[in-house]
């Protein structure tokens, strides 16, 4: 728990306004409440105010100092209405249009965080991670430079000898089931870049296959290769390596006995896996076996901070990705308010 007392005291140090689409979720209340009372967040509840003031009340819940916005009634506001006409840019932008989409409360979350209204966004909890990504892409939009979103885990071991004492980043398990190779440099080179950013790592970004430099021949492996080559012409100041089995990216004497010379294997910190199916199964597999604790999926190549809550996460899951969307907040120079 060491990671996320980390990032609550990072978030402390100066909270942002963060915007939850799905307000009148229990654990999203819970979550709000307690951002509040640690000092973490400004929380913004989008949905039907009276709703939510009853749910409150019922869990005994103090709603002093969390804001609420209702999309339904918000939409007609002319403020975000005239915003989202300069987003759109077309000759068949009208107030109606407009109204209908803000009404969503998805879409009205993005368009406060593209606003400066709020810092970040937040939702999954009662929403399938293809709306979060449909809404934020939408309004928000991706960083200049990034085809795509992706996403990373970043996983707590009790094997403190590998990654970063224990500590290992798992990217892309959550968004791109079966991204190409030109897919996974915009998904090694993003989650580097934000690695670096909001845990201080030097990365060392292993991509990850079922061969070991070349040990096996396919289609398959060919594609990781060819990613971790174009990796390194983009990035030539990153330490980067691949293809490699897993053991031989976390694991010092197997990389020995695989490995001819690699700043990366042995040490990487930065799992990058060839498709969804892996990385999906690996994070889970490691998460209940292993023990380990794991914080995320965190939405990565957006203009502004989004997240993505898993439909079963816990109060305690939603107020961890709360401070780290704050930390990620407070690395973005475009967003000054804190929401007083």
């Amino acid at each position: 728990m060491f990671l996320l007392e980390e990032f609550k005291d990072r978030a402390k140090r100066n909270p942002k306004a963060i915007v939850f689409p799905e307000g009148e979720d229990e654990r999203i209340l819970k979550a709000a409440v307690k951002a509040v009372r640690e000092g973490i967040a400004f929380p913004y509840l989008l949905g039907d105010k009276d709703k939510i003031a009853l749910k409150a009340k019922d869990l005994n819940l103090s709603l002093d100092e969390v804001k609420i916005k209702d999309p339904k009634v918000e939409c007609k506001n002319e403020k975000y209405i005239n915003f989202y006409h300069t987003l759109r840019k077309d000759s068949f932008f009208s107030p109606k249009m407009a109204e209908a989409l803000l009404r969503k409360p998805l879409n009205f979350g993005a368009l406060m965080v593209r606003c400066g209204d709020a810092a970040g966004m937040i939702a999954g909890a009662a929403n399938p991670t293809s709306s979060v990504l449909k809404s934020s892409m939408l309004i928000i939009g991706l960083q200049k430079g990034i085809k795509i979103p992706s996403s990373f885990f970043i996983m707590v071991t009790k094997k403190t000898e590998v990654g970063e004492k224990g500590a290992l980043v798992f990217a892309d398990a959550a968004v791109n089931p079966d991204p190409t190779s030109e897919e996974l440099v915009d998904i090694a080179l993003t989650t580097a870049n934000n690695v670096k950013k909001l845990l201080g790592w030097q990365p060392r970004v292993a991509f990850l296959s079922f061969s070991t430099q070349k040990s096996a021949s396919h289609p398959l492996v060919d594609k990781v290769i060819r990613a971790a080559e174009l990796a390194r012409q983009r990035a030539p100041y990153l330490l980067i390596d691949g293809d490699l089995q897993a053991d031989a990216a976390l694991i010092p004497e197997v990389a020995k006995r695989k490995v001819k010379e690699s700043k990366v294997a042995g040490r990487a910190n930065i799992l990058i896996f060839p498709n969804l199916d892996a990385a999906n199964i690996a994070y889970k597999l490691v998460q209940y076996l292993a023990d380990a604790t794991s914080y995320g999926p965190i939405l990565q190549g957006f203009n502004l901070p989004v997240n993505d809550l898993s439909r079963g996460a816990k109060v305690e899951d939603i107020l961890g990705l709360t401070a780290i969307t704050v930390v990620r907040a407070q690395e973005d120079k475009n967003y000054e308010n804190t929401g007083n």
